[in-house]
Formats: C-alpha cells, structure tokens, sequence
C-alpha cells in the first residue's frame, strides 16, 4: 500500500470549507456537536453548513426522526441520515441543485457518563452526491471509544467524524484508501472502528466482506464480522444475549468435517446448559494468519472461501486474536450467556505449544490461565492419525514431555470436553486433499464437502 499522508483535522476541515461544491447538515446527538465545531473552528464554514441540529430530547427527537426502539442504534442512524438528507436536497435543489453536492453527516453516540459505568460506542454515517445532481452514496461505521473521559472521547469522535466526511468527499473512489484515513491524527488505543458499510451508487461494486477484513488489516479493528447474505454486522449486536459457539479454522474449503465439528459441538453446547437453538450463535472465525501467503492476503482465495461459508448459511468472524486466550476473552466481553470454542484435537496440540506464548512474561502458565479464566467451554472433537491410524482425543494427545502436567491439570479439572457424537466416516477427511484435487481437475472431492459447497465452487470456478 502507498504511504498515506495525514492532514490535520483542521486543515480537512478547512479543506472541505473551501470546496464550494459541498453543502449540507450535520445532526449529532450524544456527545455534544463535536464534529460540526471543527468546520466552524477552521473558518469559512458558511460554504459548507447548511444546518447543525443536536436533538437530545427523546420526545424532540422522536418528533423529528420517528420512534426507535434504541437511540444509539444503526436505525436510529439511518433515519437521521435519511431525513436530514432528504430534507436538505428539498429544501435547496431548486436554488443550487445545479452545481452543488448535498451531503447529510449524523452521529448517534454514548459517550463516558459520570459514573463511567456505561458502553462507549457509537454510529457515525455520511450519506452525500459525488457530483452535482447525482444519486446519494453513503457510509456507515460503528467506533467503540476507549479512552478514559468524557473530554477525551468526544475530542476523537469529532476527529474521526472530520476524516470520515473528508474520506467520503475526497476519497470515495478509493474505498481502501478512506478506510486509511479514518484514524488520521488517532490510533486504534483510543477509539476501534468495528463495522463499516459502503452503499450508493458509487460503491456499488464494493464488496463489504473485503472492506470488514480490511477493517481487521489496517489495525482499525481486531474483529470483523460479516453475514451469509454478504452483509457486514455489528459483532456486539449479534452477540448481544445471545450464547456463542465458535470453531476455528482455514476453510479451505469447508467440508463435511468442518460441518460436523460445529453441529456436533452445537447439540453438545445446547444440552450441557439447556440451550434452545435459537438461543445459539455458531459462528465460523478466520484468523488473518490463516488468510496470509508470505504475508499478503489473497482476496480472491478469501472471498472464494466466504462465498462457501455463505452457501452453508455461516456467519463468519474476521479476528486477529492469533492466541485462543485472545479470542476467548474476546467473546466473553461480548455477552453474559455461554460462550463456547470448538476445535480438533490437532489444533488442540497448537494450543499447548509453547512457542506461541514466548511474548507473554508468563509464557504458556500465563496464556492458560487467561483462558480458562474466561468460563469458555472447549470442545474437542476427535483426530485420525494418518500417520499411525491412531484416534487422538484427549485421553491421548501427544503433548510435549514438560507439558505433561499442565495438560493433566486442566484435563483434571473438566476444562476440556470430547466430543463423542460425531461421523466417524468423516474422519479422514483433509481440506488439503481436497484442494490438491480441485487443482489437479480430478474427481472425487464433491463427495467430500457438502453438496451446497460442490455447487458453488464449480459454479464459480473456486480454487482452481
């Protein structure tokens, strides 16, 4: 990726004064007018604001945008956008609809309270014309603000609202570039951007499924996560009371043992605390190290593998929580239900590999006591040895001599659970088998992955 050279907030701000062409609203609720006042501190804003409203009044607020059931709130957001927009092309198409972009910006947001006992996040959108006369494109983000008071937090939510109406006006033909740009002037320790929407007819052909991993490899986020309909979604909000059911893995491509992996730790998870179906929340995660080749993603080898999760009906999560004490910290942050990661006992061994912990100063006692800390089932679901035809669980995994204790401990304690109720015929499964015969055009691979799957890749010509 090209450098990318960051302007000051003031000088977008300024920039965007300048530019004639632009003109709209700005309606923000929650944290004060915070990103308004940079267009009004850096002078000449009369060339650009039309309207600056803040409706904190539920009742004033309602009256204006309608009832919601949630003020910070994608919907409540998108009303907002809608209303102001609509209302401002009403209002001045006539007078300068012939040489002007009209643009609405709006924010929803919970700043730090007093007590500091609420959720710091919130939703910022842009919807405006590229050039005069044209039809509305628009962006969405959710931000999570992590710094400790409220002064702080609103100081970065005005910067990150600057940088994404200067990204919308000036970068918008670079959907990869604006993502760049978002935390100019800030850094993901004080506020993370975890969704972003592209729609409009300017980004008519980006696929969000690629702007979500973006999000995850430009540091803006840890986590992204995306639906089988290729929409992006809010992780907090899928997650929201709901119990959570993760497997790990490639995907490369999903097969009959992938499938049965989360289906049998499913009927597992549902019986063990009582769970109806609906109550449960599988979901399929994808780390970046397993989407990078030599250190550089292939998008088309990633959305080849989202095309095949999406014909299973998955939910997929883009992480960048390399080490399971990451990821389960992670999701028990994300709901007071139950929350489950399913694995094979071949990644099981990975997860007693000391290696991976050389950067903690606890090394592997630290990284298994973060984990386990978190109350995150771990289901293990058999391994067939090809090497030696031997059935690994774990009564039996083959960990390191040193480990050997540790291992017994947390196996002494109930932390792990072996999955007995699943397809023995599916054992022998390997994805890399499978891939080797995709590219070799040879037969037999169809009947290793569901038919669903079969269907897609040779109807698009996946991993070939």
């Amino acid at each position: 990726m090209e450098n990318h050279k960051e302007f000051s907030t003031l000088e977008k701000a300024l920039e965007i004064n300048l530019d004639h062409s632009r003109y709209g609203t700005f309606a923000e609720i929650g944290a004060g007018q915070e990103v308004v006042r940079w267009f009004f501190q850096a002078g000449g804003a009369n060339g650009t604001i039309a309207k600056s409203i803040s409706a904190y009044d539920m009742v004033v607020s309602d009256s204006i945008y309608g009832k919601c059931e949630r003020y910070v709130d994608q919907q409540r957001l998108q009303s907002m956008l809608d209303y102001e927009y609509d209302l401002t092309v009403e209002r001045l198409h006539g007078e300068r609809g012939h040489n002007t972009c009209f643009f609405a910006f709006a924010d929803t947001v919970s700043a730090r309270n007093y007590a500091g006992t609420n959720r710091c996040h919130g939703w910022l959108g842009v919807k405006f014309q590229s050039c005069s006369g044209d039809e509305f494109s628009q962006i969405i983000i959710h931000v999570r603000m992590k710094d400790n008071t409220n002064a702080l937090q609103q100081e970065a939510l005005g910067i990150v609202g600057v940088n994404l109406v200067y990204g919308a006006f000036f970068y918008f033909h670079r959907p990869e570039k604006l993502l760049e740009s978002i935390l100019d002037n800030l850094n993901a320790d004080r506020i993370e951007i975890d969704m972003v929407e592209f729609s409009g007819v300017e980004f008519r052909h980006v696929d969000n499924r690629i702007m979500s991993l973006n999000l995850v490899k430009l540091g803006l986020s840890k986590a992204a996560m995306f639906g089988p309909d290729k929409s992006v979604l809010l992780p907090s909000s899928v997650f929201y009371k709901k119990a959570i059911l993760v497997e790990r893995g490639s995907f490369r491509p999903v097969n009959k043992v992938n499938v049965d992996i989360i289906e049998s730790a499913q009927r597992l998870f549902a019986g063990e605390y009582e769970l109806a179906a609906s109550e449960i929340v599988p979901v399929m995660e994808i780390t970046m190290n397993h989407l990078m080749s030599d250190g550089v993603i292939d998008l088309h080898d990633f959305l080849a593998r989202a095309d095949i999760l999406a014909a299973m009906g998955f939910k997929v999560l883009i992480s960048d929580y390399l080490e399971y004490y990451r990821l389960g910290q992670y999701l028990r942050e994300s709901t007071q239900k139950p929350v489950a990661i399913t694995m094979g006992a071949s990644s099981l061994l990975d997860l007693f590999n000391a290696h991976y912990y050389n950067d903690l100063e606890g090394g592997i006692l630290e990284a298994m006591g973060r984990f386990f800390k978190h109350e995150v089932s771990v289901y293990i679901y058999p391994w067939l040895n090809s090497d030696t035809g031997e059935l690994v669980t774990t009564e039996n995994l083959p960990v390191e001599h040193d480990l050997a204790h540790l291992y017994k401990y947390i196996l002494d304690r109930g932390l792990l659970t072996d999955i007995v109720d699943y397809n023995a015929a599916y054992l022998k499964i390997s994805a890399r088998h499978i891939l080797k015969l995709i590219r070799a055009n040879e037969a037999g691979w169809e009947e290793l992955v569901p038919e669903k799957v079969a269907e897609v890749i040779n109807r698009k010509s996946l991993f070939r």
